[in-house]
């Protein structure tokens, strides 16, 4: 048994969440915030068989996708997000993935 922790973009949550469910696998989302941009995220709690971890990330893999957003750099930290701030393009999106082993599980 394998714990997967998938933290994807809110914008590619809603459409992981139920390809996940379509494909059986039992889903608990997290609304989290974090990271270089500082921007909302979900965060998805999916426990899965061992052999099924591939299946999973392919799915994540195709509904996570990557974009390019203007953001401020770490220079323009501290002057506010003025017209003036430094700006530049960043990828953002797809989806960040660890697999952790379980002990034990049950339902009760």
């Amino acid at each position: 048994m394998k714990l997967v922790i998938a933290v994807v973009p809110n914008d590619d949550s809603v459409n992981a969440t139920s390809a996940l469910t379509k494909e059986g696998f039992f889903v608990t989302r997290l609304s989290t915030t974090g990271g270089f941009l500082m921007v909302g995220n979900t965060t998805l709690l999916i426990g899965t068989e061992a052999d099924r971890v591939g299946e999973l990330k392919e799915i994540l893999k195709k509904q996570c996708s990557t974009r390019t957003r203007v953001a401020p750099t770490s220079s323009s930290f501290g002057r506010g997000l003025s017209d003036q701030s430094v700006a530049e393009e960043t990828v953002v999106g797809g989806a960040t993935i660890f697999v952790l082993n379980v002990e034990s599980f049950e339902k009760i």
